[in-house]
């Protein structure tokens, strides 16, 4: 699972300017833990959002930015294997936002 926080974390850092602002928060509910990461980058348009999680994906918009477009796919594979979801929401210009949902037993020993 850290791997895959770090991972949207770094993408965070990789697609917000210079100025910009990166947010994390954690929500325990009953059920479930929400995580979400949020930057003030560039965004992702709405039509993608299903694509981003795909293997080997790059959009074309990016392609001055390193990496090989496996990081969102590897991302959701740890997060389900762990029983989870992981959800994006984005304003092009605005920036993103990565729910992360586990189930609260999958964070059972992570506090400390």
């Amino acid at each position: 699972m850290a791997e895959a926080l770090f991972n949207l974390l770094d993408n965070a850092v990789k697609y917000t300017p210079p100025g910009g602002k990166i947010s994390v928060k954690a929500e325990r509910w009953e059920a479930a833990t929400k995580i979400d990461i949020s930057d003030t980058g560039r965004g992702i348009p709405e039509q993608h959002y299903a694509q981003i999680f795909g293997r080997f994906y790059r959009e074309n918009e990016i392609h001055d930015v390193s990496g090989v477009g496996i990081g969102l796919y590897l991302c959701r594979e740890i997060i389900q294997k762990q029983g989870g979801t992981i959800q994006v929401k984005s304003k092009v210009g605005k920036g993103s936002t990565f729910s992360v949902f586990l189930p609260s037993q999958s964070m059972a020993g992570t506090e400390g």
